[in-house]
């Protein structure tokens, strides 16, 4: 049981961002997952994006189930969600996307400085992919 659960982990933590131990200026990290026990089938799971100097995400989509609130920690990033402007949030701003939203661009607003911040994503407790790159989805332009 114990290794089922670690291995679980694992693989949740790898779907979240594919190759990123290949990626110096990007580190994705879960630090947190939590079944909500008022609300049967939602989890809270809270997901720690680090951007080095210049480091970026590629356009993605969350699963259909999750909204998402996000809180600079530190320094600014650059963020578009939909066909909307791209907007610069700064150290304690935030921002929310709602289920199906895409994320066109999400980067460190910064070449010199790193960036951090907080996706909160209330989704359903079985998903284990929180990121779906455009590429895996076919639609890469």
């Amino acid at each position: 049981m114990f290794t089922r659960f670690i291995s679980g982990i694992i693989l949740a933590t790898l779907a979240l961002s594919p190759a990123v131990a290949d990626d110096p200026a990007r580190k994705v990290t879960l630090v947190f997952d939590h079944a909500l026990p008022n609300v049967p089938g939602k989890s809270m799971k809270g997901v720690l994006v680090e951007y080095g100097p210049g480091g970026s995400s590629a356009a993605h989509t969350h699963p259909k189930s999750a909204f998402i609130y996000a809180t600079v920690l530190e320094g600014a990033v650059r963020i578009q969600i939909n066909d909307g402007p791209v907007t610069v949030y700064r150290a304690g701003e935030s921002f929310a996307e709602l289920p199906g939203d895409h994320h066109g661009v999400s980067a460190n607003a910064s070449d010199t400085e790193p960036s951090k911040l907080l996706a909160v994503f209330v989704v359903d407790t079985n998903e284990t992919n929180l990121v779906i790159d455009d590429v895996q989805q076919g639609t890469a332009q």
